[in-house]
């Protein structure tokens, strides 16, 4: 059923406020990877890396949940995992490396994995766009700064912020809410190997408090960049977020990817490698929000995160870096996931960017 104009307009007005609050949380971001770690050492095996990095940032307290999701807010601080999982089906892990939380902004990557490979490259870049917006991952703002049609990219900007990830989500196809909910549902579990749940909790809390979103697919569907109902693709895109993951999970998702879209664990080709390959651009320019350029200077790897805890790394071609921590810095990203990766990229020394 339709807005009303009325609604609409109270919605618009809200998000105007909303943008501009958001930044209270989120900025100015803090320098996680700036403090001083240790020198890389490159004699060591995969699992004294990970071993390295776990023992290193144990004890690490920085950072705070994600408070403004109740259950997010509650969770266990002292939880902290890492798992590296290569293209050839190899496990390395340490830590609380299966216990489930939320996957949150990391189902991004997984929906747009599915959308891409259906719509083709050219129809995503012309919809949502793919320029990073240099802004939060949950503002509106960009929506309007992006509309100058001078950038040729679409308002949402691209598909890992909320504005591109619920334009993706408007895109998943499907004749009924259900059917699009088990495409979605079905690819992730498709990259991790095995059948993945909604974490209800997680999803009732969210939808109890989603008229941030809901102002955000309003305007979109106002610029004409929303491809489906808005109540509807705010559920959808909820539910996305909302299922349950693990580290070890992750690593084989960011596994997959790695492999050209061949999960390493079930030898299921889940996208074809250009798939995969688009897929870990994004994520290069966008995966970690305002900090990606930062991530991508000091780190080198493809990552994305989200306000779950998670964060995944991938090395195209050779494996995937995934840790969880629930404490968050201000752009919304794991603090000891980040200074983990850091490290094990450093120790093994492997970055996109460096000569083979």
């Amino acid at each position: 059923m339709p807005i009303p104009m009325t609604k609409q307009k109270t919605f618009l007005k809200y998000l105007i406020v909303a943008s501009i609050s958001s930044y209270a949380f989120f900025s100015p971001t803090q320098k996680v990877l700036a403090r001083d770690a240790p020198q890389p050492n490159h004699t060591l095996t995969t699992q004294e890396a990970v071993n390295r990095a776990y023992n290193n940032y144990k004890s690490t307290t920085d950072g705070s949940n994600a408070s403004y999701i109740p259950y997010l807010e509650k969770a266990n601080k002292k939880l902290y995992g890492i798992v590296i999982v290569t293209i050839d089906g190899k496990i390395f892990k340490a830590g609380d490396s299966d216990y489930s939380f939320p996957v949150e902004s990391i189902s991004k990557v997984f929906t747009l994995a599915h959308v891409l490979k259906i719509q083709g490259a050219k129809n995503l870049q012309n919809k949502i766009g793919v320029n990073a917006t240099g802004l939060p991952f949950n503002s509106a703002l960009a929506i309007e700064l992006n509309n100058d049609k001078l950038t040729g990219s679409p308002p949402p900007g691209n598909p890992l912020v909320n504005a591109g990830a619920i334009a993706t989500a408007s895109l998943v196809e499907g004749k009924s809410f259900e059917e699009k909910w088990n495409t979605v549902i079905k690819t992730a579990s498709a990259f991790a190997g095995h059948p993945l749940s909604l974490n209800k909790d997680v999803y009732d809390s969210e939808m109890a408090d989603n008229q941030h979103n809901l102002a955000i697919a309003i305007l979109l569907k106002s610029y004409n960049y929303l491809y489906a109902d808005s109540t509807e693709t705010i559920d959808l895109y909820t539910r996305e977020c909302s299922y349950n993951i693990t580290a070890k999970d992750l690593a084989v998702m960011g596994a997959t990817l790695a492999n050209g879209g061949n999960n390493p664990l079930t030898h299921q080709n889940v996208v074809d490698e250009e798939t995969s390959m688009r897929v870990l651009a994004v994520m290069a320019t966008a995966g970690l929000y305002n900090t990606s350029g930062e991530w991508l200077y000091n780190v080198g790897l493809p990552a994305t995160s989200g306000v779950g805890g998670g964060i995944m790394a991938v090395v195209p071609g050779k494996m995937a870096i995934a840790v969880y921590s629930s404490p968050l810095d201000p752009a919304g990203n794991s603090v000891r996931g980040q200074l983990a990766i850091q490290s094990i990229a450093h120790d093994l020394g492997i970055s996109i960017f460096k000569k083979k």
